[in-house]
């Protein structure tokens, strides 16, 4: 079965790669720091923003927002530099990475919040540390403690909260609802339909869906428009709901 392709539109993306069957990629201080390095230089080549990241021993976590159509030139250059350097390094050859990258869209705020708190909060998780800022290898300690480095300077954080450091780490801290972030994840895979088009036709949508005169009108519009090749993104931006609502719609009136 042939590959899916990936979405590559401007925006928020969630990014998790993983070492071939689990084992570390990162293995000491310096790897860590070589990694960090990359993504880094690569960004700034790419044009993209750094909002968070977070590296564990055998896998990582980013959330980036890119600015053009660049998504998977920017990971292989990544994942590519490291593996080499790390194989080189660790005289041993073949694959570093466990397939390809997995990445989903950011498709609005809650996500976005909730992906933050996921992400600085895996060591947590992980029983690794019992404070964030303990642990350095994400980019929490440089929020609350240390200056911003360069590549951090236009994340969310620190637009945001500037360098209030005591509300950061309230807004850090908060409870991740794990149940809401599977949910938001599963409507953020769906961002595009099988059909669509790169660029859907926004005004067109917006003239369709302000035909509903009633909740009832609005949910059989919204899968009409699925099937016709519209994402889920676009309508839940249109009619002002989250994607997730958008999705439990489609999924209980399909097949009405």
């Amino acid at each position: 079965m042939p590959r899916k392709p990936r979405i590559e539109i401007p925006g928020f993306y969630h990014i998790i790669n993983r070492g071939v069957e689990q084992r570390a990629v990162f293995k000491e201080n310096g790897d860590y720091e070589y990694f960090l390095e990359q993504l880094s230089n690569l960004s700034k080549n790419f044009n993209i923003a750094i909002h968070n990241y977070c590296l564990m021993n055998n896998h990582y976590h980013l959330l980036i927002e890119t600015r053009e159509e660049n998504l998977s030139k920017f990971m292989r250059q990544l994942n590519g530099i490291y593996a080499i350097y790390f194989n080189k390094k660790y005289k041993r050859s073949g694959h570093l990475w466990q397939g390809r990258f997995k990445s989903w869209y950011v498709t609005d705020e809650a996500y976005l919040y909730t992906l933050i708190l996921y992400i600085e909060q895996n060591p947590l998780k992980a029983k690794i540390v019992k404070n964030l800022i303990d642990y350095p290898y994400s980019s929490c300690h440089y929020f609350l403690d240390q200056d911003t480095p360069l590549f951090l300077k236009d994340s969310w954080i620190v637009k945001n909260y500037k360098d209030d450091k005591e509300a950061i780490k309230v807004f850090l801290n908060s409870i991740v609802d794990t149940s809401v972030l599977q949910e938001l994840k599963t409507a953020s895979s769906l961002i595009e339909a099988p059909n669509i088009d790169k660029k859907p036709n926004e005004e067109k949508l917006r003239k369709i869906l302000s035909k509903s005169k009633d909740i009832k009108e609005r949910n059989k519009l919204i899968v009409e428009c699925y099937a016709q090749g519209y994402s889920q993104h676009m309508m839940a931006k249109i009619l002002g709901l989250n994607q997730a609502t958008v999705n439990r719609v489609i999924k209980r009136n399909s097949d009405k």
